[in-house]
Order: C-alpha cells, then sequence, then structure tokens
C-alpha cells in the first residue's frame, strides 16, 4: 500500500512542454500547501527517474486494497484499486493528458477549415494536438510498450517494457468535427497487458477510459479487477476527485440511434427505431459517441446504437472506440452487443477493424440482437420492455 502510493505521488509527465505552463497559469491559485499533489505541472509532484519505475514482474491482476470511496482523489482510488505500480502511473499520466486536453479544447480558435491551438510555436489542429499529448503522456510513463491512435493507426514504441508494461489504443478527440459548434466531445482509451493490440480481444483489456470535455470536465474509467465503473470530475484547482461509481444499468426509456441513415436500407434497423419512437422513447443524441455512452453510464439506463446497412458501412474502429467503452459500459452493470455476441468477445484482426455495436441494459440488448437477427444470447424468462 505505501509503495502504491508513493508511486503516485511521484508521478509526473510532459517535462519541457511550453504549453503546460499556459495551462497552469490558468488555473486558481490553489496550488496551496494544503491541496493534495494531484496536478502533474504543481510543485507537489516531481518525475521518477526512470530506473526508480522498474516493471514489476507480476501479473497486473490483484485484489482490492482497500474500498474505495466518493470524494477520493485520483491517486488515492488507485493506489486502493490495483497494486500493479505500472498501471497507475499509466492512468495518472493519462489523466494529466486528459486535463491539458479539456484547457486546449476550450481555448481553441475555430475558423472555417480546423479548430487549432498552440503547441509551442506549432500550431495545431485540436485533434491532432491531443494526438500528441497523449502519446507524449504513454512514453513518459514509462510503462507503455506500444500505443497507436485512431490518427496514427500504426503501432509506436513508447520504450516501456513488455513484461509488466502494457499498450494502449485511443482516439485522441472523437466528435472533433462538432468542437467548433461547442458540443461536447471527449477522448477514448483502452489498456492492454503486453505488446500486442491485434490477436487480442476487448476482454483482454486491464483498463478502459474516456475523458468527457463539457460544461463539466470529467474521467470515466474502469479497471478489470475493481467492481464498477467510476467517474472523476475535475475541479477548478486542476485536481480529479471521484464522483459516482456505476455497478448497475437499469431499464429506462432513453435512446440514441447513431447511423440513423442506415435505415434506408436495413429495415429491421428502422423497425427498432419505429419502436423507440412508438414507445415515447425520449431521444438523446448528441452526434458524438463520448457524450451518448456516458450519458447510459450516467443515468444509469438507456440504448445507445450504431448500425451499418448494405449502403451505410461500418465507420467505429474495434480497437480504438467500441472496444474500450463496451469495457466501460460491462464494468457498469451494462450489456454490450454486435447483434450476435459482446463486442468484448470480438477478436481484434487488424488495427482498422470496424464494427457496428449497442450499448445499453440487458433488456434493450435483447430487443436490438432480437430485432435484428431474431434472437438473442441473453433472452430469459424475464420480460422485455424498458420503463419510464
Amino acid at each position: 500500500m505505501e509503495a502504491a502510493m508513493a508511486c503516485c505521488t511521484r508521478v509526473a509527465i510532459l517535462p519541457n512542454v511550453s504549453s503546460h505552463q499556459q495551462y497552469s497559469a490558468a488555473l486558481p491559485s490553489s496550488r496551496s500547501k494544503s491541496s493534495k499533489g494531484s496536478s502533474i505541472f504543481g510543485e507537489s509532484l516531481r518525475a521518477a527517474p526512470r530506473s526508480s519505475m522498474k516493471a514489476n514482474g507480476k501479473s497486473s491482476s490483484s485484489t482490492l486494497v482497500t474500498k474505495c470511496e466518493i470524494g477520493d482523489s485520483l491517486e488515492e482510488f488507485l493506489s486502493k484499486s490495483t497494486s500493479d505500480k505500472g498501471l497507475i502511473r499509466l492512468m495518472m499520466c493519462m489523466g494529466e493528458a486528459l486535463r491539458t486536453i479539456s484547457f486546449k479544447v476550450r481555448t481553441a480558435s475555430c475558423g472555417g477549415t480546423a479548430c487549432v491551438n498552440s503547441f509551442g510555436d506549432e500550431q495545431l489542429a485540436v485533434d491532432m494536438l491531443a494526438d500528441k499529448l497523449l502519446f507524449e503522456a504513454l512514453q513518459y510513463s514509462h510503462f507503455c510498450k506500444y500505443a497507436c491512435s485512431e490518427e496514427v493507426p500504426e503501432l509506436q514504441d513508447m520504450g516501456g517494457p513488455v513484461e509488466g508494461g502494457f499498450s494502449v489504443a485511443f482516439d485522441p478527440l472523437d466528435g472533433s468535427s462538432i468542437v467548433d459548434t461547442n458540443f461536447t466531445v471527449g477522448t477514448i482509451f483502452g489498456v492492454w497487458p503486453g505488446d500486442k493490440l491485434t490477436g487480442v480481444t476487448g476482454a483482454q483489456q486491464v483498463a478502459a477510459a474516456m475523458g468527457i470535455y463539457g460544461p463539466r470536465t470529467t474521467y470515466v474509467l474502469a479497471l478489470k479487477d475493481c467492481p464498477g465503473t467510476h467517474e472523476f470530475l475535475l475541479l477548478d484547482e486542476g485536481k480529479w476527485q471521484h464522483v459516482k461509481d456505476t455497478t448497475s444499468i437499469g431499464e429506462g426509456k432513453m435512446f440514441s440511434p447513431g447511423n440513423l441513415r442506415a435505415t434506408f436500407d436495413n429495415s429491421d434497423y428502422a423497425k427498432l427505431v419505429d419502436y423507440y419512437v412508438r414507445e415515447k422513447y425520449t431521444l438523446r443524441y448528441t452526434g458524438g459517441m463520448v457524450p451518448d455512452v456516458n450519458q447510459i453510464i450516467v443515468k444509469e439506463k438507456g440504448i445507445f446504437t450504431n448500425v451499418t446497412s448494405p449502403t451505410a458501412k461500418a465507420k467505429l474502429r474495434l480497437l480504438f472506440e467500441v472496444a474500450p467503452l463496451g469495457f466501460l459500459i460491462e464494468k457498469a452493470g451494462g450489456y454490450s452487443s454486435d447483434g450476435k455476441q459482446s463486442v468484448l468477445d470480438k477478436e481484434v484482426i487488424n488495427l482498422d477493424d470496424r464494427t457496428q455495436v449497442a450499448y445499453g441494459s440487458k433488456n434493450e440488448i435483447i430487443r436490438f440482437e432480437e430485432t435484428l437477427y431474431g434472437s438473442s444470447r441473453l433472452k430469459s424468462a424475464a420480460p422485455v420492455g424498458a420503463t419510464a
């Protein structure tokens, strides 16, 4: 326990990046001695030398050290949730990258073609800036072996170990095309053990998370050996605070129908959407996958769908989006499906593999599978139907 806490208090990333000083200056003056050191840009944290962060040869699986509580800081939560120092450090580093991306999204200048921001002396579109920040965060964690992103769908060697290390796939800024309209956007990432991101399934993830940049900035994460999916709120002083855990997704009439153009030549999908409308479901669709899936976790009800058709092909990437979000939903007590199986059971063959998907409560996934394919692997004697 002491070792895990020590790891957290040493975490730091991304040195010598001028934009971070800009971010620090934008924060309130609450970097006092009384505030706990969750800020990588504050004085309370120092970078650990690589030699002091040697990979732990033990399996990343571990039992809970201490019960996690609402109000915990991110480092307190992680220290209670896993004894894997490498995973703690990686998740902390990613949290700090998310905090910086949030600031960069809020201060982006949007023109006719792209939203850009300053990274040192370089002007970058915010999605590419987010991509750059996340790669640097993973490199400075010292525990990431390989990483790839939706923007750069090739394995990049981050210099971490294979044994005791991790490989990370991420979508740096899902919904980047709606930044200029000031809609909520977010970051998605999944963490796999070792050095493989193909020939793996979503069920083999040791962690997954998303950063949500909206009226509030939140960091929603799940760890393999910790029950539930957990939400952390970014406070004014730059600290992540545990504000919610979700362990069950119940029934409720709320739907987010993605890729509606597929209803033109997918009559079964059209039938499903007609059912939602006829039964007076509340439409909650933003056009951004992160907020649409996050609301299921926060509201603890609902259904998100993105279905394909002969003329509307799959766009969602299994590795960068679908599997990590499936991990978050299923750890929260919900279900996922590609129509026939959990998306966590789908093997990633190629980095760019794509799929249709639904996330939601058990009964909603049963309805989704039955409507599109005539039967459901989750079918039981329990009646199917959402309640208001």
